[in-house]
């Protein structure tokens, strides 16, 4: 790199990558995703260079079956290559590296998922719910939300410190979920640390065991199996009613696949967002040039602000397929029912694909595209463009009214090694 980073202001030096030697990595470690972040990067640098298709054992896990181990994609083309081609491998075995037990696979099982045929009928549905009509309704409400969180910040805190994560990133996606959903705003709180046991399982803050995350699974499935029927029998104007009445050749959604999606639906269009935007403010903060450079000129650099911050925070760091007959990638031979693993975070940063990949750059050219909603085919993130507008809506917002917000120390990063994600991050709104 031949760029000065900067951290809260001051100098701090760039990412230091070191070869590792490929037989002493572990993609499977826990310890690996406590590392310092540098030490994460040089891991998928050295195996991207050294060992870009390499099988990695499983391990126990809060108790989740060992499964037989995987082979670890870590280059751009490689990822892209598995994705467009859901022939070849499978989501209907399982997305998660280890294989679900029967009770999370029945509240999990949405159609993120499965394959052809039954993922087509439930996305179909499901689309019924993002028409351009509902999509224009949702853009009106993403920007009163907006508005209305940066009220509350800027009158309850002024200048003093505050939680970014749990003031701003965190309510702004939940928010618009559950008034998209039809949850009742008293439900809130409680959406928030369902999904935030769900996808922090791992982390000693929500829970940490496979027991609690099969209770929390099991009260969010049931509340949502209620709010699908109650919607079935009393539509209202929302996305449920919408997707409980939707028919594809004569069938409609069952209170129980309604159930999984729901899951899916809050969980990543909570999450995945609250993340995007806590990493983005973290280097707006690290990198004033990068911020005065987007803010110099809003309207204009938004697009690839937004591009670059994805690429750069990858908020889902992997998803998992299954081969279904004998193959090859790379020269290295996969067999039938072998699981591969595609690291979202190792193909944004390839070396290949992008010029001075650890260098977050605002006007970055988009193509040949970032992987931080999947790298197409049917399993390509529904909500991608609803994720876009509410990142660029909430910079609109901070570049408007708080141009001089900055993130005032270290953030606390969950403990996964399936999501980026930023569990706190203190701030403070400057004059």
């Amino acid at each position: 790199m031949d760029r000065q980073r900067y951290h809260f202001g001051m100098p701090q030096s760039p990412v230091q990558l070191t070869r590792i030697d490929p037989d002493h990595i572990n993609l499977s470690d826990p310890e690996l995703w406590k590392a310092p972040r540098d030490h994460r990067e040089s891991v998928f640098s050295t195996l991207r260079k050294e060992a870009p298709v390499k099988f990695f054992p499983e391990i126990e896990l809060m108790n989740f079956p060992v499964g037989p181990g995987y082979w670890a994609l870590t280059k751009h083309e490689d990822i892209w290559h598995a994705s467009r081609n859901p022939d070849l491998f499978q989501s209907g075995k399982g997305t998660n590296i280890p294989d679900l037990t029967i009770e999370l696979n029945e509240f999990f099982g949405s159609m993120i998922s499965m394959d052809d045929p039954k993922h087509v009928r439930l996305r179909t549905i499901v689309s019924k719910g993002f028409t351009p009509k509902e999509i224009a309704r949702i853009e009106e409400y993403v920007k009163v939300k907006a508005h209305t969180i940066v009220d509350t910040v800027i009158e309850k805190f002024g200048d003093t410190e505050f939680d970014f994560v749990e003031n701003i990133a965190a309510p702004f996606p939940l928010q618009i979920i559950c008034e998209m959903m039809g949850i009742p705003q008293s439900d809130e709180k409680q959406i928030l640390d369902w999904t935030n046991v769900i996808l922090g399982a791992g982390d000693p803050d929500f829970g940490g065991s496979l027991e609690h995350l099969i209770n929390v699974a099991l009260e969010i499935f049931a509340y949502a199996q209620a709010l699908g029927e109650d919607r079935l029998k009393t539509p209202q104007d929302d996305l449920t009613s919408i997707m409980m009445h939707a028919e594809v050749d004569g069938e409609r959604m069952s209170p129980q696949e309604f159930g999984s999606f729901f899951i899916l639906l809050v969980v990543a269009g909570n999450e995945t967002t609250r993340n995007a935007i806590s990493h983005g403010m973290l280097e707006l903060t690290r990198l004033p040039n990068e911020r005065a450079k987007w803010f110099g000129n809003f309207e204009a650099n938004t697009k690839t602000a937004v591009e670059e911050i994805v690429r750069w925070s990858s908020p889902v760091i992997h998803f998992r397929r299954t081969a279904t007959r004998d193959t090859e990638i790379r020269g290295v031979k996969i067999k039938q029912g072998e699981k591969i693993v595609m690291w979202y975070n190792s193909a944004n940063r390839d070396e290949e694909v992008y010029e001075n990949p650890y260098i977050f750059d605002v006007t970055r050219a988009a193509a040949p595209g970032q992987v931080g909603f999947g790298a197409g085919g049917p399993h390509f993130c529904l909500g991608a463009n609803l994720a876009r507008r509410e990142l660029g809506v909430m910079f609109d917002e901070i570049y408007r009214r708080m141009p001089n917000l900055q993130i005032t120390g270290e953030p606390a990063y969950l403990q996964s090694n399936f999501i980026n994600g930023i569990k706190r991050m203190p701030c403070r709104i400057n004059p």
